[in-house]
């Protein structure tokens, strides 16, 4: 599919489902973080995405939320007994 071709129909897409217009890949970031918050395994997001090296799915596109970060924290003080 030609490149501007693709952009048309996803400007489309996002006009019939009443989303605000972004980046494609503004789509794939929310994607991967979406997967980590959902304790998927980094290998299989990695699949998802199409991405050949694991680095560029956690260390790029992934982002944790700071509930994740606090949540965390949490079950390791609990593990630990804090």
């Amino acid at each position: 599919m030609e490149p501007s071709n693709f952009r048309r129909s996803f400007a489309n897409a996002c006009d019939k489902a009443g989303v605000r217009k972004v980046h494609f890949h503004a789509t794939r970031k929310t994607c991967a973080s979406l997967l980590v918050a959902l304790d998927v395994h980094p290998r299989v997001a990695m699949q998802i995405l199409r991405h050949s090296q694991i680095a560029v799915t956690m260390n790029i596109y992934s982002e944790v939320s700071s509930e994740e970060t606090r949540k965390a924290l949490k079950r390791l003080g609990q593990h630990l007994s804090f």
